[in-house]
């Protein structure tokens, strides 16, 4: 009998499994899909507070991711790094005294801050705002810059889920929860491995649904319970076009409906833009963006870039349906990122917890909540642990990087910079005794070895292109054809999910 059973292998069950497993609970995370596969590998990829979020008067929620954003990036500093964030004004939009009201407040709110402040910077002259201003129409002559961090969303899920699994838990991928019922004080769950059909039984003490976007379809359905918290499904979209400036800072960009729009460099190559806010009542798994979410995106960044992209540009897209809990807003924009945990637990009975809501740069915090609204004794301990890999001395990525193309010197700069970013300190690991590229196999394409799947495959729970080529890097931007049927043969792929992404 397990201790916990957890639904879903998003950030929020990821984050939980992790937590558990180290506070030595026995845990068993299901998945139906991927890990990642969904909402928490379809955001704008930033750890930050949340600067929009004042406008709501969301101050707790900035103030608490404001504290974890500080704590993330000491944990995995391979992973999450600082960003600058420049946010142009112009007439019509916002007053300058508001937004400098507003940075004001997100400088102090979180307690000490590592990174650096906000300050007012102008674009048309000499000084530190000149470069700042990259890309931006000559009518754009003034704004403020702030800092944030970026983070692999994708990579933070999967590292949460490994090191749960380096403390004991059972990580159970394209694994789907048939059905639970309460019997004996305990869960009886019936669960089925997607590829196999096998069909496994489980019991638990408690339950943790974690289902994202399916939270009270299987609170009411898998699980038999009714609830009095009720999901607003929002779907956010984003693109990648070809770089539109120089630079590594991101813009923040004001729109005439009120809304903001992020362009930040993205793969080097690449600018992504997003995100879209819009209602969504269909089905999650189906989600995809829309022309008009693509010509408004479009819209949006051209409307502040001397180069204005458009559809035609657009190389990749993706969509995510972010679960949030229903607090009466009209606005789809407005509705709370806070998440609210209802528990379930009547007398003499196993009890289950439901997660509505969140945001991915509160996900360490919702765990420890969680726990504590399950009883889970045992003292909080994720805050100071690294994430495998993200015990970089001093937590300094260039001198990390240059120790590791010291000892493998044979890696070609980009990829030795990929795999230190990817891994950390676990990239010795990967190479382990390599002394030339052909040490580490077959390259399927994009400098993606042999050695380098079999670590994914035996460590980071990938079992298909898709798993290797989007979620666990994103190699598939960037790998030249035939790269995912190589991958295929390489994994003896049994079936590839997500055929659409794998043009590569």
């Amino acid at each position: 009998m397990f201790d916990l059973l957890i639904i879903g292998g998003g950030i929020n069950g990821a984050g939980i499994a992790r937590d558990a497993a180290g506070r030595n609970l026995s845990v068993c995370l299901v998945e139906q899909d991927d890990l990642a596969s969904h909402t928490s590998a379809a955001s704008t990829k930033l750890i930050h507070g949340g600067l929009r979020y004042l406008e709501h008067y969301e101050f707790r929620l900035v103030r608490e991711a404001l504290g974890e954003r500080e704590r993330l990036l000491a944990i995995a500093p391979h992973i999450i790094w600082p960003m600058r964030f420049v946010l142009p004004m112009a007439a019509g939009m916002r007053p300058a005294w508001l937004i400098r009201l507003g940075l004001f407040l997100y400088d102090h709110i979180g307690g000490r801050m590592s990174l650096p402040g906000s300050k007012p910077v102008r674009f048309d002259g000499p000084g530190n705002g000149a470069g700042l201003g990259a890309g931006l129409r000559p009518e754009a002559v003034r704004g403020f810059a702030y800092s944030d961090c970026w983070v692999e969303d994708s990579r933070l899920v999967v590292l949460n889920a490994a090191d749960a699994a380096a403390h004991g838990a059972d990580v159970r991928t394209r694994t789907r929860l048939v059905s639970a019922r309460r019997q004996d004080g305990a869960w009886h769950a019936v669960l089925q491995d997607r590829a196999s059909n096998e069909v496994q039984n489980v019991t638990a003490r408690m339950v943790v649904n974690a289902a994202g976007p399916w939270v009270s379809d299987v609170l009411g359905g898998a699980l038999g319970q009714n609830s009095g918290a009720r999901t607003r499904l929002v779907k956010g979209s984003h693109i990648v076009v070809p770089r539109l400036y120089e630079g590594e800072h991101a813009y923040l960009l004001q729109n005439p409906d009120k809304r903001v729009v992020f362009v930040i460099p993205y793969e080097g190559k690449f600018s992504l833009i997003g995100t879209t806010d819009m209602p969504w009542t269909g089905d999650a798994g189906e989600v995809a963006i829309s022309a008009d979410e693509t010509a408004y995106l479009c819209e949006a960044a051209g409307r502040w870039l001397t180069r204005a992209p458009t559809p035609a540009d657009v190389v990749w897209s993706y969509s995510g349906v972010r679960p949030l809990h229903d607090d009466g807003a009209e606005n789809a924009s407005a509705v709370t990122r806070d998440y609210v945990l209802e528990l379930d637990a009547p007398a003499g009975e196993a009890p289950v917890l439901s997660v509505f809501g969140g945001k991915i740069t509160t996900y360490r915090r919702l765990a420890e909540a969680a726990l504590a609204k399950l009883g889970v004794p045992g003292e909080s301990w994720t805050a100071a642990q690294p994430l495998p890999g993200g015990d970089l001395p001093d937590g300094d990525f260039e001198r990390f990087l240059a120790d590791l193309s010291a000892a493998y010197p044979f890696l070609p700069p980009a990829m030795a910079r990929r795999l230190a970013r990817a891994y950390g300190t676990r990239a010795v690991t990967l190479l382990g005794d390599a002394r030339s590229l052909t040490d580490l196999g077959e390259d399927a394409g994009g400098g993606l070895t042999h050695a380098e799947v079999d670590y994914l495959r035996a460590h980071e729970f990938a079992r298909t292109p898709e798993d290797v080529l989007w979620r666990r890097s994103k190699l598939g931007l960037h790998a030249p054809h035939g790269t995912a049927a190589r991958l295929a043969g390489m994994m003896g792929a049994a079936f590839v999910e997500g055929a659409k992404h794998l043009d590569c």
